[in-house]
């Protein structure tokens, strides 16, 4: 869409939306991010991956993978808590594809550090992970964590320190842990992890949308008296 358009459009939905809710809206703007962004890899449970979807909105992360090699995700909607509706996810699960290497190949050609956890490796604690880049946090499933695919792909590997006798952390605890622990650090660094100009008036064009009721007449009705022109 043109960018004039776009802000045209934009303005024309801010119209109807509270000033309260605009004023939540330029908020989340101002703290988003893609700089950081989490991958599910065939999770068996809906309520941990709703959990962790949560968790990732409420942090200010604005993307979400989810590989479905074996299983597709539905949203738990008492856990997720219509965060789904403020996050744009993408889903690998074509039928007869290694989802797991096309999702993280797609994610370095994006720029991205693809950074697996597991308990089972030697790597680095979320407090020490380099932030140079932009970093993709893949997580695997609750019984047998991540794939062999995801660990050959790996650019960094990822583990929490523990001291006891158990052998992992509940998968929303880790994600909880881990994508803090990042968010803190990529926030007080350096780094360009904010959106740009254009990302920005995209996403709020889009967080209006999901706002207003019946937008989408609004928007048919703007775009046709925008072909017609002026009177």
């Amino acid at each position: 869409m043109d960018r004039n358009i776009r802000t045209e459009l934009s303005q024309v939905l801010g119209n109807v939306v509270s000033e309260n809710k605009k004023r939540l809206i330029e908020t989340a703007l101002e703290n988003r991010t893609r700089y950081l962004t989490v991958v599910l890899e065939n999770i068996q449970k809906p309520h941990n991956a709703s959990a962790v979807l949560r968790t990732v909105e409420c942090l200010g992360m604005q993307d979400f993978y989810f590989i479905e090699q074996h299983k597709e995700y539905e949203a738990n909607p008492g856990i997720v808590k219509g965060a789904i509706k403020w996050v744009d996810v993408y889903r690998y699960g074509e039928n007869e594809s290694n989802n797991t290497a096309v999702c993280l190949q797609a994610l370095k050609d994006k720029g991205y550090a693809i950074a697996v956890t597991s308990p089972h490796t030697e790597g680095y604690y979320p407090e020490q992970l380099p932030i140079d880049r932009p970093v993709a946090l893949v997580f695997g499933n609750e019984q047998e964590g991540v794939s062999s695919t995801a660990l050959e792909n790996a650019d960094y590997y990822v583990r929490i320190p523990m001291w006891g006798f158990t052998e992992s952390y509940n998968l929303s605890v880790s994600a909880a842990m881990c994508t803090y622990t990042l968010m803190q650090r990529i926030r007080l660094s350096e780094n360009k992890w904010q959106l740009s100009e254009e990302e920005t008036e995209e996403l709020r064009l889009q967080w209006y949308r999901t706002l207003v009721k019946r937008a989408n007449i609004i928007e048919s009705e703007f775009k046709r008296n925008h072909d017609q022109g002026p009177a």
